[in-house]
């Protein structure tokens, strides 16, 4: 059932969770998230990104197909274009039907980010959908995203921010990363930005980007089948759950995925050489990947077993 981000939001504050954010690109990774969502009788978010934008040969008609999946499970669905890099790209988002846009203006000036992230909202909100923003800035590369530094957001600012633009949801920047960093251990998440945050915008749908964890099992998974995938390291699992005690309630999580996938692919290709039908290995990493997306739900961000639509619960 498709519902709008901020009753998902609305429920998962108040309950104290986290609904995960999942890039899909094509009809197997959407079908991936959406069975894991029905069995784990979880809120989930379908999100595209710039570069699945890219990737389908018409875009409008792939939010189409969205739609018509998502409107056939039990659990509420929202569906958000993340990452818009110029605020036209957002109203382009708006208009090929999405519930939720994400305008990405961290790499401006506060003074522009304001403003073009007030010119979405503007647009956005007449048309009835909600608005993602991002103030601070995260380091890594991810799908077209880059910073080489971070910048965590500064919680008087973020409650400017807010106040100035009107926008939803705000992405924040406090430890995460796009991708992963070379780094010995996992980045801690710091929680007394979240804190300060949240004192200043008390009951304000806070947002984690870079939400997965790369946990090694993954790595070596691609890596045992002759893959090439470097060590990188993320904030914990267990730190992501914690962060719903301080406001949190989306996580975007993207490369577990990405590595589950790749490596069933792999290791059927390698154990199967004679196989070349593209519906043995692609099944296989569609399994996978459904599988990491359950994992997320009961373990992660909490959302399992938090179906309000079949609960009844009005938001």
């Amino acid at each position: 059932m498709i519902v709008q981000l901020d009753r998902l939001y609305a429920d998962a504050m108040k309950r104290r969770y986290i609904v995960g954010a999942f890039n899909v690109f094509n009809y197997d990774s959407l079908c991936a998230v959406l069975e894991a969502a029905e069995e784990e009788q979880s809120p989930v978010i379908l999100q595209v990104s710039m570069g699945a934008r890219n990737y389908v040969p018409d875009f409008r008609q792939f939010i189409e197909v969205m739609k018509i999946a998502a409107s056939g499970v039990s659990v509420p669905v929202g569906i958000n274009h993340d990452h818009c890099p110029t605020a036209e790209a957002a109203m382009q988002a708006v208009d090929a039907g999405v519930g939720g846009v994400m305008f990405d203006g961290s790499h401006l000036s506060f003074e522009e980010n304001v403003r073009f992230t007030g010119e979405v909202v503007e647009y956005a909100h007449t048309r009835g959908v909600c608005v993602e923003a991002e103030l601070g800035r995260l380091p890594g590369f991810e799908d077209e995203v880059f910073a080489d530094h971070v910048e965590f957001t500064n919680p008087g600012a973020a409650k400017r921010f807010v106040a100035l633009t009107g926008c939803d949801s705000l992405a924040v920047s406090a430890g995460t990363s796009h991708g992963g960093v070379k780094a010995a251990e996992n980045l801690p998440l710091h929680m007394e930005v979240l804190e300060r945050i949240q004192a200043e915008l008390p009951g304000f749908p806070l947002v984690l980007h870079g939400a997965a964890s790369l946990p090694m099992h993954l790595i070596e998974a691609v890596n045992e089948q002759g893959g090439r995938v470097e060590v990188m390291k993320n904030c914990s699992e267990s730190s992501i759950r914690r962060s719903a005690e301080y406001g949190v309630c989306k996580a975007n999580m993207d490369v577990d995925n990405f590595l589950a996938f790749t490596g069933a692919v792999r290791r059927v290709l390698n154990e199967q050489p004679d196989k070349y039908d593209p519906r043995v290995y692609l099944k296989q990493g569609k399994n996978a990947w459904k599988k990491e997306v359950m994992w997320k739900m009961s373990q992660v961000t909490g959302s399992s077993g938090h179906n309000w639509v079949k609960e009844g619960v009005r938001q």
